[in-house]
């Protein structure tokens, strides 16, 4: 911390003109990520069944963890339940979907109405995009959605499970221009250790994303009632939060 504080303290201040102009270009970015976001969240009717289906949402609301329930009040909708289990349940079926979704169309906003070389500048240039992007990357990064298809698989209803389409173009998108505004051709370019890091756990946390599939699958099938199913998937759940090291 003390360290991050001396290197924004000596770093030297951007020209007004510029830390304005960036301040700009980020307000239209978060209004057409923020209107792409709550598109498929709250605009959608399909999302809540794609959600509901394709997380193991029904496992974590019954976890004794935390000193309150996964929602705020009975019922199935998304503006009721709490932050840590709604970032959680899409860790589990790696999509990591608030880490990144919108942000591409955000990105793609502001290249198309001022050019590529502006929004380089701003994430080059401009500290606090920079940390946005070094986030999202990371996000991006820890994402598989060659599994995540495997769990959209689990949604029942097909014109919800057609969901993943759109949802997988987004993490296309937005990858694609992340690594194009800061000149790289891999996630995490910059950051070996955490590159490294991640694709020596995968092997490990992907047999275990598969096995919580089938196991949804068959319990959910029984009617959520058999206990072993359910302790098996707890261990799942444990397992693939250690080896992403992410929960909510």
């Amino acid at each position: 911390m003390t360290g991050a504080v001396i290197l924004a303290t000596a770093a030297p201040d951007p020209p007004v003109a510029a830390a304005e102009r960036w301040h700009d270009l980020l307000d239209e970015m978060a209004a057409a990520s923020r209107e792409r976001y709550r598109a498929l969240v709250y605009g959608d009717p399909r999302f809540v069944d794609y959600f509901r289906g394709s997380t193991p949402i029904d496992v974590i609301e019954r976890l004794a963890i935390g000193s309150r329930p996964a929602s705020r009040r009975s019922g199935a909708g998304i503006e009721d339940l709490r932050a840590i289990p709604w970032v959680f349940a899409w860790t589990q079926n790696r999509h990591l979907l608030p880490g990144w979704f919108g942000l591409g169309t955000g990105l793609r906003a502001i290249v198309d109405h001022h050019g590529e070389e502006a929004a380089r500048e701003m994430a080059r240039s401009f500290p606090f995009a920079a940390n946005l992007l070094d986030d999202a990357e990371m996000a991006l990064a820890k994402a598989d959605l060659a599994i995540a298809a495997r769990y959209a698989e689990l949604v029942e209803d097909s014109q919800a499970r057609a969901l993943f389409g759109p949802i997988e173009a987004e993490f296309r998108l937005t990858r694609d221009l992340v690594l194009d505004l800061r000149d790289r051709t891999e996630l995490l370019e910059g950051e070996p250790a955490l590159q490294r890091s991640i694709r020596l756990r995968n092997p490990y946390v992907d047999p275990m994303s598969l096995l919580q599939v089938e196991l949804l699958r068959r319990w959910r099938a029984g009617g959520r009632r058999d206990d072993d199913l359910f302790h098996a998937l707890l261990a799942t759940v444990q397992g693939i939060a250690a080896g992403l090291q992410n929960t909510g």
